[in-house]
Order: C-alpha cells, then structure tokens, then sequence
C-alpha cells in the first residue's frame, strides 16, 4: 500500500507548551483548560483532534457522493465535532465523540446513507472504531 500523505508535529512542553508542524505552517500555544485547573487562553489536544475530525468527516461526505447524482458541496454540510475527556476505572484517561452533521439539498434517508458512507471511508472514524465511543447525530435541511 503506497502512503498518499505524511505530515509531522512535534510537542513541546505536553498541555502547556507549544506544537509547531515541519512546514511551520501549524505553529501553536497550548494551554490546559480552565476546567482541568489550567489557566486556558490557547488550544488543547481535545479542540485540535475535534477540529481534525470534523474538517476530514466533513470531506469523507464529499468523496462518497463523487460521481452520484446526489453529490454533496462544500457549503451544503456542516459538522461539529464534539470530544470530551472522560477519566477510567483504571485512572487513565479515554475520549468519546459526538458528531452532528448537517446536509443540505438531500432528505433524511438519503443523509443517513451518506453519513453512513461517509463513516466507514473517514480516516479519523477507522482509527478510532472499537477504541472511542462516537455518537452521529444527522439532519437533512
């Protein structure tokens, strides 16, 4: 299998330091927030990682619907990525998503068929199936 992209970040300082990507482009302060008893003011793990699968869940839609009659633009979804932070009985730490998408221009079966498309292709979904619990939640507008 043939690698069709690789990108690199490296972290500095862990929740309260900074993480700068190879090309610079991605250069970034983080900080712990308030609710975990940091002072906030800066991105965390959980907004980049919700950011990052929200934007590719959002293409995954797009790509299932290439070339079918119901095709999908950009401006005809939205997705909100929600990650939370959940403690374990083990005193470590796990994540569990919920993902709201909405699309435009298609009824609410023809979503729910997309968005299920959409699941089982998005990277960030196969990474984290069986690992993290992610609740999809759709709406046709």
């Amino acid at each position: 299998m043939s690698t069709l992209y690789t990108t690199r970040v490296n972290a500095y300082g862990g929740r309260s330091g900074t993480i700068k990507s190879e090309d610079g482009i991605l250069d970034l302060a983080l900080a712990m927030p308030k609710e975990l008893g940091g002072k906030g003011g800066a991105t965390n793990p959980e907004q980049l990682f919700a950011a990052g699968y929200a934007a590719c869940f959002e293409n995954a839609v797009i790509h299932v619907t290439r070339g079918k009659a119901e095709q999908v633009k950009d401006s005809d979804i939205e997705v909100a990525a929600e990650v939370s932070l959940l403690p374990t009985e083990q005193g470590g730490f796990q994540l569990a998503v919920a993902l709201e998408v909405e699309i435009t221009g298609v009824d609410q079966a023809k979503a729910e068929e997309i968005v299920q498309a959409a699941h089982a292709v998005c990277p960030y979904s196969n990474a984290i199936r069986g690992n993290v619990d992610v609740k999809i939640s759709v709406f046709a507008q």
